[in-house]
């Protein structure tokens, strides 16, 4: 079979024992959301001899044992499992089949979010008007990243955000961070080059519990901005999802 067949992703190796896979569409949320169902499809049906999967917000990285399999084996894996895949946004949690939705309380003001200044700057806001902006903007969890950070598309502003030139070496877990169009939760203290704009009290990520998250791809996250007086007041225990509509 060759590409010309399968035109609906592009496959490239990746040094000696991964590949590359890429949905090419001009619209992201489809290039994302397809990026999502061909992981799942994949992680269901594992070849052998692959090794690791990892998901990006619009690639999937392959890695396999070249001892146990080959590069043309695992391209056409790919290509076969890629076929048909959604072409709209599925609005879908690929865990349980229905969108969840999380309603997230977070403190924006200078301590907890010593970004917030200079995005606001950089995008031609004032620093309420990036809050506001945030607030209003309806967030779908592409994948979850290291440590199970929830990444989350549907930023808008009026342009990307850039990253840090100089990334953070000790970020607070609970951060809430943007680049790009992007948004993701910091679960645990740690470096991030992501731009750091606020916090909430919830724990989104216990790895004490049977499930450590409750989020999965395709839910549904809003922020909601709290003061420091009302996020003290707050349950704010493990992040659960809301019972209506975000």
């Amino acid at each position: 079979m060759t590409a010309a067949q399968f035109p609906a992703v592009t496959v490239e190796p990746f040094g000696d024992s991964a590949v590359t896979a890429s949905v090419p569409h001009p619209d992201p949320v489809i290039r994302r959301t397809a990026i999502v169902a061909l992981r799942d499809r994949f992680l269901a049906r594992r070849p052998p001899g692959v090794l690791d999967v990892v998901s990006g917000l619009e690639s999937l990285l392959v890695e396999f044992d070249p001892l146990r399999t080959s590069p043309q084996h695992v391209e056409y894996a790919i290509r076969l499992l890629a076929e048909h895949l959604p072409d709209e946004p599925a609005g879908r949690s690929a865990r349980s089949g229905t969108a969840l939705r999380f309603a997230v309380p977070v403190v924006f003001d200078e301590e907890t979010g010593p970004d917030l200044a200079s995005v606001a700057e950089e995008v031609g806001l004032a620093p309420a008007e990036v809050v506001e902006a945030i607030a209003e903007s309806t967030f779908t969890i592409s994948l979850l990243g290291a440590a199970m950070a929830p990444m989350m598309d549907g930023l808008r502003v009026p342009r990307p955000v850039r990253r840090r030139a100089e990334p953070r070496t000790d970020v607070a877990p609970g951060a809430i961070m943007i680049a790009g169009t992007n948004a993701i939760i910091q679960p645990f203290p740690g470096p991030t080059g992501w731009r750091v704009v606020g916090r909430t009290p919830h724990t989104i990520v216990d790895i004490s519990r049977p499930d450590p998250v409750s989020f999965g791809t395709g839910d549904i996250v809003r922020f909601v901005p709290v003061t420091r007086d009302e996020a003290a007041a707050l349950d704010a225990g493990f992040l659960m999802p809301v019972e209506v509509p975000v």
